[in-house]
């Protein structure tokens, strides 16, 4: 029951003693360890009920990347089994943006589309969870830097 209660309130936790400057023993900082994105481009992934749970019944999944001032940068999740919701936070875990359905989305499906100009240089979340209590499924999180023309 401990494990489970640990697992639920981890990233909080970490985002709360990151911000405190205070040390977790090794065994809680390891319960959180976000995916890394070594460069933006697409991760084909599940979200399964071993993932972050939301509070809401749904499941989340993170992932850490690098972005520089300046970036523009367009985030899409895809998916055929769950309503996707994606949302960028900063290393404080303050949120940047966030897209449940995608806009302008002529299909009406449920998957989210995210474009966002990165202010700071830094280390970065993407979160993909599902919305409400669906439990998750197969996906695709498609990360580009958008180029001017």
């Amino acid at each position: 029951m401990l494990n489970l209660a640990l697992r639920c309130f981890a990233p909080a936790v970490l985002l709360w003693t990151g911000v405190m400057g205070l040390q977790l023993p090794s065994s809680a900082q390891s319960l959180y360890n976000p995916i890394p994105l070594s460069n933006p481009g697409e991760v084909t992934d599940s979200l399964t009920e071993r993932d972050i749970p939301t509070g809401q019944g749904g499941f989340a999944r993170d992932y850490k990347i690098e972005f520089s001032a300046g970036d523009q940068v367009a985030i899409d999740v895809l998916s055929d089994n769950f309503d996707t919701v994606v949302t960028l936070m900063a290393s404080d875990g303050s949120m940047v943006a966030e897209n449940d359905d995608a806009p302008s989305n002529p299909e009406a499906t449920t998957n989210s589309l995210l474009f966002t100009r990165i202010t700071k240089s830094g280390s970065y979340i993407i979160r993909v969870r599902s919305f409400g209590e669906a439990t998750g499924g197969e996906f695709t999180l498609k990360v580009t830097r958008l180029r001017p023309v």
